[in-house]
C-alpha cells in the first residue's frame, strides 16, 4: 500500500510528528508512506484544507496513492473538503476506536485527523495507536463480525450512490474549479517527483502536467 501524508498551512508545523508516527507503523506492515508535505508553517506552497481535498483526489483517483493521511485543526474541514470529490471516502479519526471502526464499517480510503483540538500531550502516541488499529485488519471486515455482511451490502450501496451523484470525472471537475487553487494544490517542492512516478491514470498525468507547465 502507498500512504499519501498531506498537511495543511495551520498544522504544518506538525508534519515531522505526524510523519514519524506514521512511518513507523507503515515500516512495520510493508507499507510506503510519501510525504507530500507541507513540511514547515513557512513553505513557500501554502496548502488550505480545501486544497488538501484537491491533492488528495488528483492522488486517489490517479492511484498515485492508496490512501491519504490529512486533517486539520479539527480535522472536519479536511473531511468535507476531500469527501467533495469522486472517488475519495474520508473518515473523521480522533482515536484508535475510530480508526477501527471507519476502516472496518466504511472501508474508505482517506481520514482527516484533527491535529489541534484535543492534541496534546501524548498527541504522537495517539496518532501511532490510531495508524496500528486502522491497518491492523483487512479493511472492510465488518464490526462487530456478526454485522459484516449488512455494512459490506451497505458499503456497495454507498459506492452505487456516489458513482450517480458524481457524474462528471475528475479531470473535468478540476477544471471547473479556479485554475490557480488547483495549481496551488500540486505546487509543493516534492509533488512533481512523487506523483509523476506512482500515477497510474494518463488522463489525469496530462492534466496535472498541462497546470505545472
Amino acid at each position: 500500500m502507498r500512504i499519501a501524508l498531506i498537511n495543511e498551512n495551520s498544522q504544518a508545523a506538525k508534519n515531522s510528528t505526524i510523519y514519524a508516527a506514521l512511518k513507523k507503523v507503515a515500516d512495520e506492515k510493508g507499507y510506503t508512506v510519501d510525504n507530500y508535505g507541507m513540511y514547515a508553517a513557512d513553505d513557500t506552497a501554502q496548502l488550505t484544507y480545501v486544497q488538501n481535498g484537491i491533492l488528495a483526489a488528483i492522488l486517489l483517483n490517479s492511484k498515485a496513492a492508496d490512501f491519504v493521511v490529512t486533517g486539520c485543526g479539527t480535522g472536519e474541514g479536511a473531511m468535507l473538503a476531500l469527501n467533495s470529490f469522486p472517488g475519495v471516502i474520508c473518515g473523521h479519526v480522533e482515536d484508535p476506536l475510530d480508526a477501527y471502526t471507519f476502516a472496518q464499517i466504511n472501508d474508505g480510503n482517506a481520514i482527516a485527523i484533527p491535529f489541534a483540538l484535543r492534541f496534546g500531550w501524548g498527541g504522537d502516541l495517539n496518532l501511532q495507536y490510531i495508524f496500528e488499529k486502522l491497518w491492523s485488519e483487512p479493511s472492510g471486515s465488518g464490526y462487530p463480525k456478526e454485522r459484516a455482511v449488512p455494512e459490506q451490502r451497505n458499503k456497495r450501496i454507498l459506492d452505487t450512490v456516489r458513482k450517480a451523484a458524481f457524474k462528471e470525472d475528475l479531470v473535468e471537475i478540476l477544471k471547473s474549479l479556479d485554475p490557480e487553487l488547483v495549481k496551488g494544490a500540486v505546487a509543493g517542492k516534492n509533488f512533481r517527483e512523487l506523483f509523476f512516478a506512482n500515477c497510474k491514470d494518463e488522463k489525469i498525468g496530462a492534466y496535472v502536467k498541462s497546470i505545472l507547465d
